[in-house]
C-alpha cells in the first residue's frame, strides 16, 4: 500500500513539473488578459457561494444529525404522529431560494460585464482579426495589414483584439482559455469576440467541438508580442509569406491537418509549424461567409484581389444590442 501511494506521489510530481516547464498558458486560472482575469474571479465567487451556502451547511449538519439520531439515543423525543414543522419548512424552501438569488445576481452582473461582443475599454484602436475555421485548422486574417496565418494568432500586448469568427465547414468552437471566452464558429454566420493580452507570452488556442479525425490537432498558439515585435512579425510575414490565391485557399480548405497542409504547400517547410500568407485581400472573409451560406464552392476573383472593395459581411448569429 505504501509503495502504491509512493508511485502516485511520484506521478503527480512529474505532472506538476511538466506543467511548470511549459511556457504556454493553458487556463483562465492563470489569466493573461482582463477577460480571463474577470472570469477567474467570477469562478472564485461562485465557488465561494456554493461552498458557504451549499457544502458548508451539509458538512456542519451531517455530524449533528449523525449524533442526534444515533442508534441507542434514548433522550430523543419520539413523535410518530409528527406532520408539520414551520422551522423545517422555512429552511427547506429558504435555503434554495437564497442560493438561487445570490447566484443569479452574480451571473446576471458578470454576464453583461463579460459580454464577448462588448468592446474592451482602451485608449488604443483594436486590432482586427478575421478567423475562419476549417477542418482541421484555423485561418487568421489581418485585413488591415494584408497578411494571414495558420497555427499562430499574433497580437500586440496591451492592445485589444476584435475578432470576427466564422466556419467554412461544420460548427466549431473557438477558445483561448488563458485569454478568456469561448465563441462558436458557424458556417455562413459571423460571431464576435473581444480579447486582450496584458503582457507578451504564449497561450493555447483550440477547437473544443469535435469535428472529425483531426480534431485533436486543431490547435494554435495565441502569441502576444511587444508592439515592436508585432510590427516586425507583420513585416516578416509580408516578406516571406505565400501569396494567398484561389489555388492556395483550395488546399487550405481541404480536410487535412496543419502538418498535412505544410507538406502540400510550396515553400512552407522553412516556416516551421506555422503557415504565413501575404497579399491577403480584405474581401476574402466576407466572400467565404457568403459562399458558405449560399452553398457555393468557388469564390469570386475579387475575393483574392488586395485592392478589392470589401462587401458587407453576413449578419451575426443574433441581433446584438
Amino acid at each position: 500500500m505504501t509503495i502504491a501511494w509512493g508511485r502516485w506521489g511520484v506521478l503527480c510530481a512529474v505532472l506538476l513539473l511538466a506543467a511548470c516547464a511549459s511556457d504556454t498558458h493553458l487556463t483562465f486560472l492563470n489569466p493573461q488578459g482582463p477577460v480571463a482575469d474577470a472570469q477567474r474571479w467570477h469562478f472564485y465567487v461562485v465557488l465561494g457561494v456554493m461552498a458557504v451556502l451549499v457544502a458548508g451547511p451539509i458538512f456542519l449538519l451531517l455530524p449533528f444529525f449523525a449524533w442526534r439520531y444515533r442508534y441507542g439515543n434514548n433522550t430523543s423525543r419520539y413523535t410518530p404522529n409528527w406532520e408539520f414543522s414551520k422551522v423545517l419548512e422555512i429552511m427547506a424552501w429558504g435555503g434554495p431560494i437564497v442560493i438561487v438569488a445570490v447566484l443569479a445576481f452574480f451571473v446576471w452582473r458578470d454576464t453583461h460585464k463579460l459580454d464577448p461582443y462588448k468592446p474592451l475599454v482602451s485608449g488604443q484602436a483594436p486590432l482586427r482579426v478575421q478567423v475562419i475555421g476549417y477542418d482541421w485548422k484555423w485561418l487568421f486574417i489581418y485585413p488591415d495589414q494584408g497578411v494571414a496565418s495558420i497555427g499562430i494568432m499574433a497580437m500586440p500586448a496591451g492592445r485589444p483584439v476584435s475578432l470576427q469568427i466564422t466556419s467554412a465547414t461544420v460548427m466549431q468552437s473557438f477558445f483561448i482559455p488563458a485569454l478568456g471566452s469561448q465563441m462558436y464558429a458557424m458556417g455562413g454566420m459571423v460571431t464576435q469576440l473581444n480579447l486582450q493580452a496584458d503582457k507578451p507570452g504564449r497561450s493555447l488556442g483550440e477547437n473544443t467541438m469535435y469535428n472529425g479525425n483531426g480534431f485533436h490537432q486543431q490547435q494554435f498558439t495565441a502569441q502576444a508580442m511587444t508592439p515592436a515585435g508585432f510590427a516586425a512579425w507583420i513585416g516578416k510575414v509580408r516578406a516571406d509569406g505565400i501569396p494567398l490565391d484561389a489555388h492556395i485557399l483550395q488546399l487550405v480548405s481541404q480536410r487535412a491537418t496543419r502538418s498535412d497542409l505544410i507538406a502540400a504547400l510550396p515553400g512552407t517547410r522553412s516556416m516551421g509549424s506555422n503557415v504565413y500568407f501575404r497579399r491577403t485581400s480584405a474581401a476574402l472573409f466576407p466572400a467565404v461567409v457568403k459562399a458558405t451560406r449560399d452553398g457555393e464552392r468557388a469564390l469570386p476573383p475579387a475575393a483574392f484581389t488586395p485592392a478589392a472593395t470589401v462587401p458587407s459581411v453576413a449578419p451575426s448569429m443574433m441581433e446584438h444590442k
